[in-house]
């Protein structure tokens, strides 16, 4: 089975036709690679956003341009009506979804007890309660059909921490226990439910590092290099795939080695 890169594809096997998924938090970054790569396949996607409508176009336009249909809709999953929304896209315009991806993220950098409140609970409510709103959204229906691909999008800081980013490390962690819970819990109904756990991935969340803390990054990485968001995706369109349907439960690194 082959996952490309390349965007403007057409000869990409088309494993995920006839499927439909919902990518959250789509617009950019890992999830417009996730979007894209699923399209490629053959899958039927809503590309979830936020803010960034031009951007959300854009990824449905190259999905699209790959054969596949695709809508780009808004709603901050932290919320429990948008991300119902969001999910009853899918449903309303190909009849199903068979595919959901938790990818919406927000980044936060800085000690503890400089973190206040407010950015904790915004971090729990876009990782944690938005996977919940989702998942719970998208859950009846793929019970229904017994079948469905749950894919949330963890971190190697989940796995194992990191100083000045513990909301983000314990919103990461808390996705992992999810996931590895939910998928015993689904796994009879046809149903699988795992989790892709980024390391250091070249994205604009980063744009707040300096070329040097960068370097030292890829450094710290055994492969000697940054993730790609297309190399997160390549693992996703796997795991949504007929051949991860023996594959649940699990945690996979996309972190060059770091953990």
């Amino acid at each position: 089975m082959c996952f490309v890169k390349d965007e403007s594809i057409n000869g990409a096997a088309r494993w995920l036709e006839g499927k439909t998924a919902v990518v959250t938090g789509a617009a950019r970054g890992i999830g417009r690679a996730i979007a894209v790569a699923l399209a490629q396949h053959g899958a039927s996607v809503v590309v979830n956003y936020r803010e960034r409508a031009r951007a959300a176009e854009e990824v449905v336009r190259i999905a699209r341009a790959a054969g596949a249909d695709a809508v780009a809709v808004q709603g901050d999953v932290s919320e429990e009506a948008a991300a119902r929304k969001v999910v009853a896209a899918g449903a309303e315009r190909w009849g199903k979804v068979d595919i959901l991806v938790n990818n919406a993220g927000v980044a936060h950098y800085g000690l503890l007890l400089d973190t206040t409140v407010e950015q904790w609970d915004r971090l729990m409510g876009v990782h944690l309660r938005g996977a919940f709103n989702c998942t719970r959204a998208a859950l009846p229906a793929m019970i229904r059909n017994g079948y469905g691909r749950i894919i949330n999008i963890a971190s190697v800081w989940g796995r194992v921490g990191a100083a000045n980013e513990v909301a983000y490390s314990t919103a990461k962690a808390g996705l992992i226990g999810f996931t590895k819970a939910l998928a015993k819990e689904v796994g009879r109904g046809g149903i699988t439910v795992n989790a892709v756990a980024p390391g250091v991935i070249e994205t604009d969340m980063l744009n707040g590092l300096s070329p040097e803390e960068k370097a030292a990054l890829a450094e710290a990485t055994p492969v000697g290099r940054l993730g790609s968001p297309e190399d997160v995706a390549g693992i996703v369109a796997y795991l949504a795939s007929p051949a991860g349907g023996f594959v649940t439960g699990q945690i996979i690194g996309a972190d060059g080695g770091m953990a």
